[in-house]
C-alpha cells in the first residue's frame, strides 16, 4: 500500500509500517500534507499547516529509524495539536483575534513531549474562541465531515475534524466542559480526557485553569493509549501536573474487562436523552456484558447543582485567564467570549464560594460512588448527532446549555478521566458516541475497556463519505 493510501490507517498500524521500513516517514507525511491541501479548504480544521517543519522532522524520524533509532509508536507519525499549545515560531492564536499573530518563543510541554517522541507536527487546529463556546466573527468554524449541516462539536472542532478525515493521524484537544467529548462524539473519533492534572497544561492558553485538561482524539483506544503514554507525567514548569509514574498504558490493553464492574444508571441515560443516543448506550451495556464486565444497575449522584454552576465558575477563571487583555481590548473579542468573561468579572466572591461548595460536595459523591463500580457508562450528549442550526440557537432556551452539559461538565467539575468511544449510527448515517467515566488516574482501565470494546465492534472503523 503506496503512502498516499494511508491516511485513515490508526496510528498504531501505521507505526508498526513505519518501525518495519514498509513505509517512509516522508514520503506519508507529503502524502497527507497533500490531502491537507486538496481537501481542508472545505473542512477548515487547520489554522495553521506547518509545512515544512513537518518534512524537517519527517526526515530526521526517517534517518533515525534507518540507523536502529527508534523513539516509539509516535516516531515518524503525522499529527496536529489544537492552537492553543505554544509552538515555538508557530502562530499560536487560541481562535482569538487579539492573539492572531503570537508566536511562542518555547514550546508547551505537550509540544515538546511529541516532539522528543519524534512525532511530526503538521499544524495547528482551528477552535472556538479562547475555547469556550463559539468561534471568533472572524473565522470560519470547521465543517463536519459526515455531514457539514451536523454540529462539528465544541472548542476542538478542528481536532475532531481532522482526525476523522484522515488529516492526520492522531490530535490532541482540551476539554472543560465537554470539548474533548463533543467533537469526538460528532465526528466519530476516540477521545480521551484524562484526569485533571495527569496532563500538563504547561504553554497552553486556559480557558478555565482549574477545569481545563488536555488530551488525545484518535481513531482508536490502541492510539489513545500511545499518546496518553507520552504526554502525561509530572512536569516542573506545571505544579499541578500529577507526580505519579506514567504506565506504558499500550502495554495492559489485551487484559480485557472480565469481572469489571461498570454502573448503569438507566435513570440518567434516558431522561431528556433522544432514542438514538439511549438505543447506543444500551447496545453498548450489552457488549460490554458479553466481554465479562459485571453490570450493575446504580444511581448515580444528581449531577444538577454542579452543572448549573459549571458556567459561572468558568466565567470567574476565564476572566482570571484573560485580564492581561480585558477589558482593555475587548472590543477586539466576539460576543459570546466577550459575554462569559463580564460576567465572571461581576460575581460576588459570596457566590463564588457557595459554588466552590458545590463542586467540593459534588467530587466528595462521586468519589464514594466508585467505590461500589469501576466504570460508569453514559450518553456522551443527550442528542445523538444535532444540526449546526439547532446548535446556533441553543443559548435562546431556558435550561438548553444545561441540557447540553449533563453527561459533560460533571466530569470536569470533579476532574475525572473519561473516555468517548463510537457506538453507532443514526439514520441519516451520523456518528453516536457514548462515554465511560472511572476513578482519578485510571485511564489504564478506561483504555482497556475502550480496547475491549472496539475490538468486538467495528464503529470506530467506518470513515466519512469523503
Amino acid at each position: 500500500m503506496s503512502a498516499d493510501n494511508l491516511h485513515y490507517l490508526e496510528l498504531v498500524d501505521v507505526a508498526r509500517r513505519i518501525r518495519s521500513g514498509a513505509v517512509s516517514p516522508v514520503a506519508l507525511t507529503r502524502a497527507l500534507l497533500a490531502r491537507i491541501e486538496r481537501l481542508d479548504g472545505n473542512l477548515k480544521s487547520y489554522a495553521t499547516v506547518t509545512a515544512d517543519l513537518a518534512v524537517k522532522q519527517a526526515q530526521q524520524a526517517e534517518a533515525e529509524i534507518a540507523r536502529g533509532v527508534y523513539r516509539g509508536p509516535l516516531h515518524g507519525v503525522p499529527i496536529a495539536v489544537k492552537d492553543l499549545c505554544y509552538t515555538k515560531g508557530v502562530p499560536t492564536a487560541a481562535g482569538m483575534a487579539i492573539h492572531a499573530a503570537f508566536k511562542p518563543d518555547h514550546d508547551s510541554t505537550v509540544v515538546e513531549r511529541l516532539a522528543a517522541a519524534g512525532a511530526v507536527l503538521l499544524g495547528k487546529l482551528q477552535l472556538t474562541e479562547g475555547a469556550f463556546a463559539d468561534h471568533h466573527p472572524s473565522i470560519t468554524p470547521p465543517v463536519n465531515p459526515w455531514d457539514k449541516d451536523h454540529w462539528s462539536g465544541a472548542s476542538s472542532s478542528g481536532s475532531g475534524v481532522a482526525t476523522a478525515a484522515g488529516l492526520c493521524f492522531a490530535s490532541l484537544g482540551s476539554d472543560t466542559g465537554g470539548s474533548i467529548r463533543f467533537p469526538s462524539a460528532a465526528n466519530g473519533v476516540t477521545g480521551l480526557k484524562p484526569t485533571w492534572g495527569r496532563v500538563s497544561r504547561y504553554g497552553v492558553f486556559a480557558l478555565a485553569d482549574s477545569l481545563d485538561h488536555i488530551g488525545p482524539m484518535t481513531r482508536s483506544a490502541a492510539d489513545a493509549a500511545a499518546i496518553l503514554s507520552v504526554i502525561a507525567g509530572a512536569d516542573a514548569n506545571d505544579p499541578t501536573a500529577r507526580q505519579e509514574a506514567v504506565p506504558n498504558y499500550l502495554a495492559g490493553l489485551e487484559r480485557g474487562i472480565r469481572g469489571v464492574r461498570v454502573g448503569v444508571d438507566r435513570s440518567l441515560n434516558t431522561t431528556g436523552v433522544d432514542k438514538d443516543m439511549v438505543k447506543v448506550v444500551d447496545d453498548a451495556v450489552a457488549v460490554l456484558q458479553s466481554l465479562g464486565a459485571e453490570i450493575r444497575d446504580v444511581a448515580f449522584p444528581s449531577p444538577d447543582a454542579v452543572v448549573k454552576v459549571w458556567v459561572p465558575l468558568c466565567a470567574v477563571e476565564t476572566a482570571v485567564a484573560h485580564e492581561a487583555t480585558f477589558p482593555a481590548q475587548a472590543d477586539q473579542y466576539g460576543p459570546a467570549l466577550r459575554g462569559l468573561i463580564e460576567a465572571g468579572r461581576s460575581l460576588s466572591a459570596f457566590d463564588l464560594d457557595k459554588i466552590l461548595i458545590t463542586r467540593e460536595a459534588f467530587r466528595g459523591r462521586v468519589a464514594a460512588f466508585f467505590q461500589d463500580v469501576d466504570l460508569l457508562v453514559i450518553p456522551a450528549q443527550y442528542a445523538a448527532s444535532p444540526t449546526t442550526a439547532t446548535m446556533a440557537t441553543l443559548g435562546q432556551d431556558e435550561g438548553a446549555i444545561e441540557k447540553l452539559l449533563r453527561f459533560t461538565a460533571p466530569f470536569d467539575m470533579t476532574g475525572s478521566p473519561t473516555i468517548t468511544l463510537p457506538g453507532g449510527f443514526t439514520a441519516k448515517g451520523l456518528p453516536i458516541a457514548f462515554q465511560l467515566v472511572s476513578r482519578h488516574m485510571e485511564e489504564d482501565l478506561l483504555l482497556r475497556a475502550g480496547h475491549a470494546y472496539q475490538l468486538a465492534t467495528d464503529w470506530h472503523k467506518r470513515r466519512p463519505p469523503m
